[in-house]
């Protein structure tokens, strides 16, 4: 084992220095989260702004493939006005590659309705339990998506909403 400096307490085999690391890390986990709540809440077109310019969302399974924050843009922009939907982040471990670049898998599950129309809707299941692998460039000091490609090992079509409760 390597003697650690105490004034310049670098890993000689992890050259990134620890503040900088736990600074990453929680910048990249704030993205995984920020990602889901702009779906979720009614702001789904910024999504873009989370990638870098040419980053990409992809989906291995439906061979969908989405590159650049036009595109990206565009592609989250069109999500039906009438759906509900809230999704819960899990798991999420950040791995620190680079002083510039990261990665991350985190664990998701998706509730969702198309048709709603205000109120509350009953309780289901998830439609989709997954999980995203992320890469993660920081840009100008800001660190930003680069790729994010979406595991969906469980999924199925989405319901319409049925008359809101009483509650």
């Amino acid at each position: 084992m390597n003697p650690i400096d105490p004034v310049n307490p670098i890993d000689p085999i992890d050259p990134i220095d620890p503040l900088e690391r736990l600074l990453a890390e929680r910048a990249c986990e704030r993205l995984v989260v920020d990602f889901v709540h702009r779906l979720d809440l009614g702001e789904p077109p910024t999504v873009a702004e989370l990638f870098t310019e040419d980053g990409s969302w992809a989906w291995p399974a439906g061979e969908r493939l989405v590159q650049g924050r036009p595109a990206l843009r565009e592609y989250f922009g069109a999500r039906p006005a009438d759906r509900l939907s809230r999704r819960l982040m899990a798991n999420i471990l950040v791995t620190v590659t680079a002083p510039d670049a990261a990665t991350a898998t985190s664990y998701f599950s998706t509730h969702r309705v198309d048709g709603y129309e205000g109120g509350t809707v009953p309780a289901g299941p998830p439609v989709q339990v997954g999980h995203y692998e992320d890469t993660f460039r920081r840009v100008g000091g800001e660190w930003l998506l680069d790729r994010r490609v979406l595991f969906l090992p469980f999924g199925g079509p989405t319901p319409r909403a049925v008359e809101p409760s009483a509650t």
